[in-house]
């Protein structure tokens, strides 16, 4: 959250969208430096809890929807930062490359996307590997409650049925086809990495 904060670099009155708030991990910081943002998640009950945790903190300027990613329409050249923590490894990667495509619209020239999530493969990389073992032996070290869920995990992951992360270099391919400029990755820890871009100006 702090990497996509720091990377997001965002000015008072900045018009921001969030693509899978939860519950406002990012929008509320966001809100509080001044933008205007646009909270979006499939959960409503996700937003009601944002919307509760703004008021508690005396924080204005966001607005909340609810809608799928996938299906996510917003005006053309409307955005000032689009940002996603955590949320979009849930898609299928033809849907990650379009939002990706899609946002580059929805932004005004100069605006920035920053995306933090987890970010690794099946293992052709050392950090892949590396990554992958890791959370392993986290799990191997619970006892057989560990042992199950690793069992589990192994064919959530190896059949992509619900947490579906791709590399960081895939995630920069899908900028730099989109007609992202600047576009850079920068691991943050363990399996986390941020990925930014930059739309072209006039």
């Amino acid at each position: 959250m702090a990497a996509v904060l720091d990377a997001s670099d965002v000015s008072p009155g900045a018009m921001v969208v969030d693509l899978g708030c939860g519950t406002g991990s990012v929008s509320i910081p966001l809100a509080e430096r001044g933008a205007r943002v646009t909270a979006v998640d499939l959960s409503p009950s996700m937003l009601e809890l944002l919307v509760a945790k703004a008021a508690e903190a005396g924080v204005q300027g966001i607005t909340t929807l609810a809608a799928p990613l996938e299906d996510l329409e917003l005006p053309p050249g409307s955005v000032d930062l689009i940002v996603s923590n955590y949320a979009l490894h849930h898609l299928r990667d033809r849907d990650k490359e379009a939002l990706v495509a899609s946002a580059l619209g929805w932004l005004r020239p100069g605006g920035r996307m920053v995306i933090g999530d987890m970010m690794f493969g099946r293992g052709t990389s050392a950090r892949d590997r590396s990554i992958i073992g890791s959370k392993a032996a986290v799990m191997l070290r619970r006892g057989p409650a560990g042992w199950w869920r690793l069992v589990k995990n192994v064919g959530r992951f190896w059949f992509r049925m619900e947490e579906r992360p791709v590399t960081m270099e895939t995630w920069e391919r899908y900028f730099r086809q989109a007609g992202f400029s600047q576009v850079a990755a920068t691991p943050v820890r363990l399996e986390a990495a941020v990925v930014a871009g930059t739309k072209p100006g006039p």
